[in-house]
């Protein structure tokens, strides 16, 4: 392998390639999580949306299918944060993500248990302020990305947040990227490596329906939009008619959808009634989020599982980045990375003058 892929997060990670799969609710599984870990990448388990008792037998799980290091998601304003930490440091988890900035005292609890601490960011100064709660390295996504997104495109948030962090944390670059090419592109503008999230749902280790995923490979690079209609923040999802009747709804109706969802969604995950009034206003306190937004975030989880894991599109949610404009395959996991790491080698051998 050409020696400029060999990065700092291979060695913070312990993997063999500068490629990260991200932690997407029911889409990154125990499969999907553990070809990525096979395959030579950082996989991260997503288990925002499992019970306890199912995130630990999830990373059981991982740990039979695999020996290679893997990470898990979770969201910092948890309530039971400090407990989730400490099973996972028991059972050897490397690495847990967060998408937003978890407190200080989390930070250090990861740390005095041995695992590393990775943190996705949208502005300079969220990255800035991850680095100051000592983070290990840190996920830059630009708008181009699927989900909770920001408006800053990479080509501008990735050195802006190389800069912001200094030389001592690896960055990652996420939002558009899906090749080799742009795994060059990426080291070029001072990251460490590339986070895929859309590339890695689209692959043959992804157990999203057939069918869903050839919804993904017929939207161009014009049919995602960022819409706040889901839950009042900024995603971007696939433009399909329930995303244009949701924005259409007044907010009453919503609030029905929202209270339907959060029913269902307490009988698929085990969570009490209590337990999400307690993570509701955790994350109205800790994200300074209106009342409608929390309301709103508990339907979240349930729209993209009606769409990815019930393979009823038409009455969900499909995050997306826009890079499922130009994804036209289904390749298995080792045949992904192994694709990109080989581009990679070439592009860079071009950009030396050299030929294989």
């Amino acid at each position: 392998m050409h020696p400029a892929l060999r990065t700092r997060v291979c060695e913070l990670f312990g993997v063999r390639y500068p490629i990260v799969q991200t932690g997407m609710g029911w889409v990154s599984g125990v499969h999907l999580t553990a070809a990525t870990a096979a395959a030579g990448g950082l996989g991260i388990l997503a288990a925002v949306t499992m019970s306890d008792e199912q995130m630990l037998t999830a990373v059981r799980e991982m740990r039979e299918r695999t020996d290679a290091p893997f990470g898990v998601n979770l969201r910092p304003d948890q309530p039971d944060i400090a407990e989730r930490v400490k099973a996972l440091a028991h059972e050897g988890v490397r690495v847990v993500s967060f998408a937003g900035a978890p407190t200080k005292d989390t930070v250090s609890a990861l740390h005095d248990a041995g695992v590393l601490c990775v943190c996705t960011v949208g502005m300079r100064r969220h990255a800035e302020k991850v680095a100051a709660l000592g983070v290990d390295a840190v996920i830059a996504q630009g708008g181009e990305g699927g989900g909770h997104t920001g408006s800053v495109p990479t080509s501008l948030l990735l050195p802006q947040v190389v800069d912001a962090v200094g030389a001592d944390i690896p960055v990652l670059a996420a939002g558009g990227f899906h090749d080799g090419r742009g795994l060059v592109s990426a080291l070029a503008y001072g990251a460490d490596g590339v986070a895929m999230g859309t590339r890695f749902l689209l692959t043959a280790d992804s157990r999203v329906p057939e069918h869903v995923k050839q919804d993904y490979l017929k939207a161009g690079v014009t049919q995602t939009l960022v819409t706040t209609a889901v839950d009042g923040m900024p995603q971007r999802v696939i433009s399909t008619p329930f995303i244009t009747a949701l924005e259409g709804e007044s907010s009453w109706r919503r609030g029905v959808r929202i209270l339907r969802a959060s029913t269902r969604l307490r009988e698929l995950t085990g969570q009490s009634p209590l337990k999400a009034v307690r993570e509701g206003l955790a994350m109205r306190r800790e994200q300074d989020m209106t009342l409608f937004q929390v309301a709103s975030s508990i339907n979240v989880p349930l729209l993209i599982r009606a769409a990815l894991v019930e393979g009823r599109p038409e009455a969900g949610v499909l995050p997306t980045g826009q890079v499922t404009g130009v994804l036209d395959d289904l390749p298995t996991v080792a045949d992904l990375i192994d694709r990109i790491i080989t581009e990679a080698e070439t592009t860079l051998h071009r950009l030396e003058g050299k030929r294989l």
